[in-house]
């Protein structure tokens, strides 16, 4: 099993999914399908899992979630409004209960004063809430690409993990 997959965290999340028998869908760009992996890796995660996307370039944000392009043109595409464009074009695309959505800057190139490496946002959005959870990370700008996507992957878990626990009180 991949080491950066805390497994206790993985055992929360999946055991509130199939409490409340639900599933999700997960659309990734700066974390390569790291998420999707994680969410896999337990045994008989197709009652919980319903579909991934990795969409890494800006047409396929639009072509595949539906994220207008002229969000990505005026916001850019590591953005909140993206993020949580992706996630919405996810939960309606695969029909799920839940979908999470990353996007962000891994390096060790392509970041900017305003979003430097290191920055990624995560959303995480529901049929049975209108209210979004969404966060910015600011990870090590530094630290190697891997660790850095590694490092985000488990912080948007940490964040679903968030979601599910309010929505099931």
């Amino acid at each position: 099993m991949s080491s950066f997959i805390n497994i206790q965290l993985l055992e929360k999340i999946t055991h509130l999914l199939r409490e409340h028998e639900q599933t999700i869908a997960v659309a990734e760009s700066c974390t390569g399908g790291l998420v999707s992996v994680a969410l896999t890796q337990l045994a008989g995660s197709s009652a919980w899992v319903r579909c991934n996307w990795v969409t890494y370039t800006n047409e396929a944000k639009t072509q595949q979630l539906g994220v207008p392009s002229q969000l990505i043109k005026d916001d850019g595409a590591v953005s909140q409004a993206v993020a949580l464009a992706m996630a919405y074009g996810a939960l309606s695309r695969a029909g799920t209960h839940w979908a999470m959505a990353t996007t962000g800057i891994a390096g060790p190139s392509g970041g900017s004063d305003e979003k430097p490496v290191g920055t990624c946002w995560v959303a995480v959005v529901s049929t049975t809430s209108a209210r979004p959870l969404i966060q910015c990370l600011q990870g090590d700008p530094t630290a190697p690409r891997d660790e850095l996507r590694q490092w985000f992957t488990g912080q948007a878990l940490g964040l679903l993990l968030q979601a599910l626990q309010q929505r099931s009180v």
